[in-house]
């Protein structure tokens, strides 16, 4: 398990290709990269993302935890940004390796779901109007509901 908290941008192909090695027992790899997006009815300059170092990590890794031993995975990986971000840049990344697809799939979505959710991340997108930090969202917390 590997749990990455970083302002340094990442190489998806690098990160993919060093997950998925030495994984023979493993018949399923599974990634999701999020990426910022500008928001609608403004232009983004920029998104802010802050976090408590230390208390952050403890968390994500507790989510991964939950989630190897829930689907009894072979690995799992999360990286996460903070800092300022533009749109399009990345900010963050989830991969679970298992014997089945079923389980890596699920436990990918498990782990994003609580990363949008839960990680104690707070971020602030700064337009050319207005500066104003991200609300938790309805349907966000109601896809919690499912685990």
């Amino acid at each position: 398990m590997r749990i990455l908290v970083q302002e340094d941008p990442f190489d998806v192909g690098e990160e993919v290709s060093r997950f998925s090695a030495g994984h023979q027992d493993v018949g399923a790899v599974v990634t999701f990269t999020g990426v910022v997006r500008d928001v609608p009815e403004e232009r983004l300059k920029v998104m802010e993302i802050e976090h408590y170092p230390g208390m952050t990590e403890s968390a994500l890794a507790e989510m991964a935890a939950r989630a190897m031993d829930r689907w009894s995975l072979a690995d799992a990986l999360v990286i996460h940004r903070y800092g300022r971000l533009a749109p399009g840049e990345m900010i963050m990344m989830v991969g679970t390796a298992s014997k089945h697809r079923k389980d890596a799939f699920e436990a990918a979505e498990y782990l994003m779901d609580f990363l949008k959710s839960r990680a104690p991340f707070w971020k602030r997108e700064i337009t050319a109007r207005s500066a104003q930090w991200v609300a938790a969202k309805d349907d966000d917390e109601n896809a919690l509901k499912r685990w």
